[in-house]
């Protein structure tokens, strides 16, 4: 695969019923073929993740189980994608959704949790739940409670030359809400980044 190409990608569909059906990517043509099965395989398990999550997180039976995908970057050897489950429980009030999201730096080989984007050391939780909660007051999002800061191990993805992250529905806000979504800009975060990572690729302005 030639540097900075996007990953070639199908989607794969799992299906057991009109009203129950799961689409997820897996890529393909990867050069690396260990890699390539490394990235599938964490996708396949995530999405699974989420299906049993969903199937036994209620008494009730599943009624509708969608689950679908976006890919958030391919380019600069960073693929980021979301999956998203949403399921609903016969005789419930309203379904249930969750995302989770998966970012691979091509060039290292490995899956990015969210301490690998940024040099070792650095206050990243602390930079980014200043930056979030910044945006809570500037739109002026309705909270369940007070704004206490990310996790270490929060959600996010990669767009472009935006670092994103969101919470799950019910984390911080009310159903209603949806999913609070914190985009940061990555010239937010230039002195703390690794350079030679995701993050440092995402603002090269070549």
């Amino acid at each position: 695969m030639a540097t900075g190409l996007p990953v070639n990608i199908k989607t794969v569909t799992l299906s057991s019923g009109p009203k129950k059906t799961v689409v997820f990517p897996e890529v393909f043509g990867l050069q690396n073929l260990t890699l390539e099965r490394t990235i599938n395989k964490a996708i396949a398990q995530q999405t699974q993740q989420l299906i049993n999550r969903q199937a036994g997180n209620m008494p009730a039976a599943v009624d509708e189980m969608i689950g679908s995908y976006e890919i958030k970057n391919n380019q600069r050897q960073v693929l980021s994608l979301s999956l998203t489950n949403y399921t609903y429980h016969y005789h419930t009030a309203h379904g249930m959704t969750y995302i989770k999201s998966l970012t691979f730096d091509l060039k290292s080989g490995k899956q990015c949790e969210l301490k690998d984007l940024f040099k070792i050391g650095s206050p990243f939780v602390k930079r980014l739940s200043l930056l979030i909660d910044r945006q809570i007051k500037e739109r002026n999002i309705w909270l369940l409670n007070k704004f206490t800061g990310i996790k270490p191990n929060q959600d996010f993805y990669i767009a472009d030359k935006a670092l994103v992250i969101y919470f799950q529905l019910y984390d911080i806000t009310p159903y209603v809400f949806g999913f609070p979504m914190f985009p940061i800009s990555v010239y937010d975060l230039t002195d703390m980044i690794d350079e030679n990572g995701p993050l440092g690729r995402m603002a090269e302005n070549n």
